[in-house]
């Protein structure tokens, strides 16, 4: 059985249609990558799987139970069987690195101080960053910040992470630093990975499985090698970052 499957899912707000009847099965211990142009409703179906949005067609399963016509009393255990690693990290700034790994652990279980210490130590080696605890997050770069953040989303051991575009506004070398944890993370503690990216090396080397969103549906669901061989013009422009000719015609009627 799937631990999660969306079922001929659709939203829209007001006129603007973002799933048009999506179907997807996602396996335990899986990586997906989902792609997709801006405004494409990859976001948008993150939230349905964690309950964030409720479709207006369809049905969101997770471990075999229905979520999307859960109350929200009933959803909150089953939301932190997820760990959410926001594009921009959203640390608290007023808060200490250790502060914020800590947070989730203080709000949703009754570990003592002596226990939540040491999840946090145990989570900053994780991470690689050892020894930080007491920083602010202004006193760290970027990539620090998304791997504090990574931590901070794995204090729980959830079962599955999302990743909303984890390498933006990193450099290749950073970026790549995410990649790899992403990777350690799913040997380690066994998680399924739903990563939502622009960025391509990062798909073809964390994904097991890439899928691709255009006007609401998925245009493309396979390996990263056939993804990279996708006769579909749509999803071979994604792949090459190459702009369509009607895209360019914008910029000959500037001229």
């Amino acid at each position: 059985m799937a631990l999660i499957e969306l079922k001929n899912l659709h939203k829209r707000f007001g006129r603007l249609v973002v799933l048009d009847g999506v179907d997807l099965s996602i396996e335990a211990g899986q990586s997906l990558v989902i792609l997709g142009a801006s405004g494409s409703g990859k976001s948008v179906m993150l939230k349905h799987i964690v309950g964030l949005l409720r479709p207006d067609e369809g049905e969101v399963w997770f471990s075999g139970i229905r979520i999307d016509t859960l109350p929200e009393r009933q959803l909150m255990p089953i939301r932190q069987r997820f760990g959410f690693l926001f594009q921009m990290g959203a640390l608290f700034d007023s808060l200490t690195v250790a502060e914020n790994i800590a947070f989730p652990l203080i709000e949703h279980t009754h570990k003592s101080a002596s226990e939540i210490r040491q999840i946090v130590a145990e989570r900053l080696r994780m991470i690689g960053l050892p020894g930080i605890g007491q920083k602010m997050p202004a006193d760290l770069s970027g990539g620090q910040r998304k791997r504090v953040a990574l931590a901070r989303a794995i204090a729980l051991e959830p079962e599955v992470i999302l990743y909303d575009e984890p390498t933006t506004g990193l450099d290749p070398i950073r970026s790549d630093v995410i990649n790899e944890l992403i990777l350690r993370l799913k040997r380690q503690l066994k998680i399924t990975s739903i990563v939502v990216t622009h960025d391509m090396q990062s798909a073809f080397k964390v994904a097991d499985r890439i899928v691709m969103l255009a006007d609401g549906k998925l245009i493309a669901d396979g390996t990263p090698q056939q993804i990279r061989q996708s006769d579909n013009p749509a999803v071979q422009r994604f792949v090459t970052g190459e702009a369509s000719p009607e895209e360019l015609s914008v910029l000959r009627d500037i001229d």
